[in-house]
């Protein structure tokens, strides 16, 4: 190992994680984690990469912004346009993961993926800031532009298209559901023992949880 790792190697000292201890429901444990994650005062609890692969199994990842999450699934928001929509509809199956380094805890999703309703969508999307909204409509995601000018010329023609009215949401800005079909919550532990539990969806709806070797 090189010395910049060696340097920045670490122990994990945090509690542990006793699987007889959690709760039956994976998601209750979700929310409990999250808000100790909030509490915690990390910035961007809620940020958590995204992985999907499209019909040929290339995988692609990258960091978006968890909105909502209830027994239904875990809610993203992106263009149906971009790399990530078009991999979604080729093959509607992904993997979220969330990383907390100051609890040094983790915890992975898999599971498939389906679009929410427009009205979920059209609720959300009116929630965002004026200029996010606008934004949106600036050109389609994960397109090639010109430059950075390209962009604010956009935003200009849409700031004096929409005026002070309300701004619409495009068609192509939708929302996306992780179904969970596994769910992983890892603590860090001293000498790399770390505990995993995971829980596996059953054919009857129900959750199997089990411990997994570090």
């Amino acid at each position: 190992m090189s010395t910049e790792f060696e340097k920045i190697r670490r122990e994990y000292k945090q509690g542990p994680l006793d699987e007889h201890a959690m709760r039956e429901d994976p998601v209750a444990q979700f929310g409990e984690w999250f808000q100790l994650a909030v509490d915690a005062g990390i910035d961007l609890p809620n940020a958590m990469v995204l992985a999907t692969a499209d019909a040929g199994a290339k995988p692609s990842a990258r960091f978006v912004l968890l909105k909502d999450y209830n027994d239904n699934g875990f809610v993203f928001y992106s263009h149906s346009v971009s790399t990530k929509g078009q991999q979604l509809k080729e093959n509607p199956r992904a993997s979220l993961v969330f990383y907390w380094s100051v609890l040094d805890r983790q915890i992975r999703i898999e599971g498939s993926v389906e679009m929410t309703t427009a009205a979920e969508a059209d609720d959300y999307f009116a929630t965002r800031p004026l200029d996010s909204r606008i934004g949106a409509w600036a050109a389609a995601q994960s397109s090639v532009i010109e430059g950075r000018q390209f962009l604010e010329a956009r935003v200009e023609e849409y700031s004096r298209r929409f005026g002070d009215g309300p701004v619409p949401r495009p068609d192509d800005w939708v929302g996306y559901r992780v179904i969970p079909e596994i769910i992983e919550f890892w603590q860090g532990r001293e000498n790399r023992l770390h505990d995993r539990i995971l829980y596996t969806r059953t054919g009857d709806g129900k959750w199997l949880i089990s411990r997994l070797a570090p």
